[in-house]
């Protein structure tokens, strides 16, 4: 019963949150004649589609193109090829381990999977996990999306950067330190392999039938899988996208100014709205743009690093390949680094937006 939750539940939930903000924005009026008090105007609702399709088109085109790399990558790129290019020096390791999300650029859902089997076959841990958590921020179609969404503010870019691989190679480092056990479950983790073949890397099946030797094969287990996890992220980046117009419209603006501009209401805001938002790092910049007039840069900044490292789709994910102890320790690594290093940050480098 509850793996039938698992696999069906989530789903029906964001279909029912979507169709119900969907009716609400489309026909307002449908639910002001049930004479519900203090019922938002037409105005509101007019705000609302807008920021919202502002918020999609500026997002869609970045997500598709980075489903398509990273399914690429899934296919083409061989396990073999970037456990060699970690040097056995531990430093030089964790270094190169921040920089591959650059040359193999994969969202965050498909890199635990792949870092898992790499850890299996004799990756060392500290830059398993480094990859898992500096890969999807440093990544050419992140850094692309990032730029667009904040061209009048580059140095959000380079802070974004820059905090992602400091907090990779600190989380690196004392994981090379003081952690001594294996943390891996030993239930297996499938994903969609080389030849095109049945994978579970997305908490979903993707049923590719036969195995295919030839390059068309694999070019149509590719656009298979693409579309797939396209509207498998699609979904957290509708209801993401749903929920920021929501509070942008309809949360009064002094309220969101209040927590915006706190020294640290404005981190802790971010931090779980990135957690329960889930969105691909190719598309939360455009989410964090449209707080530009309430939040300051620190904080979104914030949001930028916390949630691709951690929210509540990872979470799971993270549960599923390591034991509970591991991901506590993650977590709260994470949320302090990013916190800590946000903070610093903003208060040397970050003007007020």
């Amino acid at each position: 019963m509850r793996a039938l939750f698992y696999r069906y539940g989530i789903h029906a939930v964001f279909i029912a949150i979507i169709g119900l903000f969907l009716v609400l924005s489309f026909d307002p009026g449908l639910f002001a004649r049930l004479s519900l008090p203090d019922w938002p105007s037409m105005q509101s609702f007019s705000t609302f589609k807008t920021i919202l399709l502002g918020i999609l088109l500026e997002t869609l085109p970045f997500l598709l193109l980075g489903v398509f790399v990273s399914s690429f990558m899934q296919l083409f790129i061989s396990e073999t090829l970037i456990r060699k290019m970690i040097p056995r020096h531990p430093l030089l390791g964790i270094l190169v381990a921040c920089l591959l999300g650059f040359l193999f650029p994969v969202c965050e859902c498909g890199l635990i999977p792949i870092v898992r089997r790499l850890i299996a076959k004799g990756m060392p841990l500290y830059i398993g996990v480094v990859f898992i958590l500096a890969g999807p921020i440093v990544n050419p179609v992140v850094i692309a999306a990032t730029y667009t969404a904040f061209r009048t503010r580059p140095e959000l870019v380079y802070s974004r950067l820059g905090l992602a691989l400091l907090v990779g190679i600190t989380i690196g480092m004392i994981i090379y330190k003081f952690v001594r056990y294996n943390p891996l479950k030993n239930d297996n983790v499938t994903t969609i392999d080389r030849s095109g073949h049945s994978s579970h890397d997305h908490q979903h099946n993707h049923h590719h039938g036969h195995q295919h030797q030839h390059r068309s094969g694999k070019f149509l287990a590719m656009m298979e899988h693409a579309g797939s996890e396209f509207f498998d992220m699609g979904k957290y980046v509708m209801v993401g996208s749903i929920l920021t117009a929501a509070i942008q419209t309809f949360l009064p603006r002094a309220s969101l100014a209040s927590i915006g501009q706190g020294e640290l209401s404005s981190h802790l805001f971010m931090m779980g709205f990135a957690y329960i938002l889930s969105l691909c790092s190719t598309s939360d910049a455009f989410v964090a743009s449209s707080f530009v007039t309430t939040f300051s840069s620190a904080s979104l900044l914030t949001f930028l690093v916390f949630g691709p490292m951690l929210d509540f789709k990872s979470t799971l994910m993270l549960l599923s390949v390591f034991k509970r102890r591991f991901v506590l320790l993650l977590i709260i690594l994470i949320a302090l680094s990013v916190l800590a290093g946000s903070i610093i940050i903003g208060h040397f480098y970050l003007s007020p937006l």
